[in-house]
């Protein structure tokens, strides 16, 4: 999912919210309602796995939250804050991996799907923002899962928004094992070598990310991203026959709600 501003841009499966532009300024003039909502679509292009060197579209839904109220605390996101710490959600979806959705996984077994949830948090300053996040695996995988990252902001022209930075991504041996391992009879059915993964950094990379305010409502983005697979997700048998560089190109656009309910 691509997010950005208080929740964020991502790319990590079909539906990914991450801290990438939280807090970043906004050229659209914000409404003063209780609740301000950037909803939108968008299709994404990225590996049909970790560790794929075999490409899909994805559908990508689009969220992002300007101001947010909620009773009893008032604002909790407010739209006018430019700098400072800034917190929000990390949720990403990861779809079930088949045997026959490669000819690299078969003999491999069938991983279900797995939803993960989060936090984040980081610091935001005027052409610039670092943040890390941490999510949890549900149903696929009980791993943790997670990255840091910075970016820097410019504004190269009027309505139009240019991010750049790096990503570094780590998860837990849960987790890898689940998505990176090779037991002893998947490599009697693969022709795998066995291999036992453990946890630590996971990947490094570089994402970057356009948004232009097409008028008040509407909104464009694009985004392109990089990751190395590194550590024992680069050294896996299953990304050996794959690939280690994966790369993500996204696009897709927005539109602004803004309503009270209080």
């Amino acid at each position: 999912m691509l997010l950005y501003r208080s929740i964020a841009l991502g790319s990590i499966a079909a539906l990914s919210l991450t801290a990438a532009s939280a807090l970043a300024q906004d050229e659209m003039p914000m409404p003063q309602k209780q609740y301000v909502l950037d909803l939108g679509a968008g299709v994404l292009v990225k590996p049909r796995y970790d560790g794929s060197d075999s490409y899909l579209f994805s559908p990508m839904p689009i969220i992002a939250v300007g101001r947010f109220y909620i009773p009893g605390l008032g604002q909790v996101a407010d739209g006018k804050k430019e700098t400072g710490v800034f917190f929000f959600p990390s949720l990403n979806f990861v779809g079930e991996r088949k045997p026959s959705d490669d000819k690299d996984l078969r003999g491999t077994r069938k991983i279900n799907w797995a939803f993960e949830a989060g936090l984040g948090a980081g610091f935001q300053g005027e052409n610039f923002r670092v943040f890390a996040e941490v999510r949890q695996g549900f149903n696929g995988h009980k791993g943790q899962v997670g990255q840091v990252g910075a970016d820097l902001i410019t504004r190269p022209m009027d309505r139009l928004e240019w991010s750049i930075g790096p990503r570094v991504g780590f998860a837990s041996s849960k987790y890898m094992n689940t998505y990176f391992s090779v037991s002893a009879a998947e490599s009697a059915a693969s022709g795998l070598s066995q291999f036992k993964a453990g946890g630590g950094f996971k990947s490094v990379g570089v994402e970057t990310r356009f948004s232009y305010d097409l008028n008040d409502q509407v909104k464009l983005h694009l985004q392109g991203g990089y990751d190395r697979l590194i550590g024992d997700a680069g050294k896996s048998p299953l990304v050996k026959v794959g690939s280690k560089n994966q790369f993500n190109i996204g696009t897709g656009v927005t539109y602004r709600f803004s309503f009270d309910v209080f």
